[in-house]
């Protein structure tokens, strides 16, 4: 059994966003030829704004880095595997208390240069509406794609794509926010000060709250919307207690007088911290109805946005259909789906499926079977989840509900339990497969 590549070897990848740009680099590290089509400039989503890879559209935290989360879990499995845009996100963060935020923009030129600086990659700047018959591909396009390829992956699956909608936060500048009525402080002290807090009154919430639920939407949206990016005025419309318990929750905070009723906490946007992001504040409300109604809290009431939150579809096949646990079509097993489009949720989670397809391209091109990791991992649950027969299928986060159970031992100690086992188990798969990158990015 061979363990190298040809020389000429050379595997497609449709996309350059966050599972692309993964897939491309382990692969070149690993000696393959890459072709990395691109369609910016020549098109751009309703969420892309830049001509950059990996560019971040929605909130820039990667979640949290604990390791008694899932995501924390999820974040130390790839590091194991040697993941190339965690390092370089690390690399420009920005203070988010225990989550992993990033200066988007420099997240994007760093991640664009390691690509372009690869002598193995080859960027074609392209719309992809048919896929290469020869070689192996991998599609990473993304849950914003081109519709044309969508329709293509489509007619291949014998499925419709499906999609849910998705929304983004406003992004505002730091010299707005009256600093006479904010402080800066974390949650249960994860993080000092790294994020910025906005107190309203109970009369300034209930105030807020009614002009929250009456403002005017933007063109109503048809489909799921995703829970984890419920938009602020839909779930505000759940109670008028939702957003107290949800995003403006006012607990973990040290208070020398009255605590407030509801705090909106805004989190660092880039290195300079000029800019800052609305924590889930994820709307779909009309721009002048965004800078109206969010200037009624208090320490916003100067309130200058410098990118207006948005709703905007997403797109995933009908993964327990037509996808194999190694993120391979049914219908044709020299096309793999990554990312957002292979049915998982989340920055880290479309990183993971990115690496994993491009580690079972590399095994197919060696001659070498698929793999899959573990079940007792969040990466291997994560793939055996989206393929287990659903009727009600939707994208799924990382989370330790996905994970063999640990019933028998006591709660308090089951997370550092799940995170423990995923650990062994990761590093034991790595190097029996011999997984992690070959060089460093």
């Amino acid at each position: 059994m061979k363990t190298t590549v040809k020389a000429d070897a050379v595997v497609n990848i449709i996309g350059g966003g966050l599972a692309g740009c993964e897939a491309a680099l382990y692969l070149a590290s690993r000696g393959v030829g890459v072709k990395l089509y691109e369609a910016k400039p020549l098109w751009f989503s309703a969420a892309h704004k830049n001509t950059g890879f990996a560019e971040i559209v929605c909130s820039n935290s990667l979640k949290s880095t604990v390791e008694t989360t899932a995501s924390g879990t999820l974040k130390k499995e790839l590091d194991i595997l040697g993941c190339s845009l965690l390092r370089i996100a690390e690399t420009v963060s920005v203070p988010a208390g225990s989550a992993l935020a990033v200066d988007r923009d420099k997240f994007s030129a760093c991640v664009t240069a390691a690509v372009e600086n690869e002598p193995n990659i080859t960027v074609v700047h392209e719309i992809v509406e048919e896929f290469p018959s020869d070689g192996l591909t991998l599609i990473c396009a993304g849950p914003v794609c081109h519709n044309g390829l969508a329709s293509a992956l489509a007619k291949i699956t014998g499925e419709q794509s499906l999609h849910f909608f998705d929304a983004a936060a406003p992004i505002i500048t730091a010299e707005c926010v009256d600093m006479s009525s904010a402080f800066f402080g974390s949650r249960y002290g994860k993080g000092g000060d790294d994020y910025l807090n906005c107190p309203m009154t109970k009369d300034e919430y209930l105030a807020f709250y009614d002009a929250l639920c009456s403002a005017e939407r933007a063109v109503e949206k048809t489909g799921e919307v995703f829970e984890g990016c419920m938009p602020v005025e839909v779930m505000a419309k759940r109670g008028v207690d939702a957003l107290r318990f949800g995003p403006l929750r006012p607990v973990g905070f040290a208070f020398s007088g009255k605590r407030p009723y509801a705090v909106l906490q805004l989190r660092r946007e880039n290195s300079q911290g000029t800019l800052y992001n609305m924590v889930g504040f994820q709307t779909n409300l009309k721009f002048g109805e965004q800078r109206r109604v969010f200037s009624m809290i208090s320490a916003l009431k100067n309130i200058e946005i410098v990118r207006y939150g948005v709703m905007h579809r997403n797109t995933f096949v009908n993964a327990p259909n037509v996808l194999c646990a190694d993120l391979r079509l049914k219908a044709r097993n020299d096309l793999f789906v990554a990312g957002q489009l292979c049915g998982v949720e989340g920055y880290v989670e479309s990183i993971a499926t990115g690496l994993l397809a491009a580690v079972n391209a590399h095994r197919l091109l060696c001659g070498m079977d698929t793999v899959t990791p573990p079940d007792e991992t969040v990466l291997g649950a994560l793939c055996r989840y989206i393929v287990t027969p659903n009727c009600d299928f939707q994208p799924m986060n990382a989370n330790f509900g996905i994970l063999p159970s640990l019933a028998d031992i006591k709660k308090a100690d089951r997370k550092r339990a799940y995170f423990e086992r995923s650990v062994k188990a990761m590093s034991e798969f790595a190097q029996k497969m011999n997984i992690r990158h070959a060089k460093s990015v």
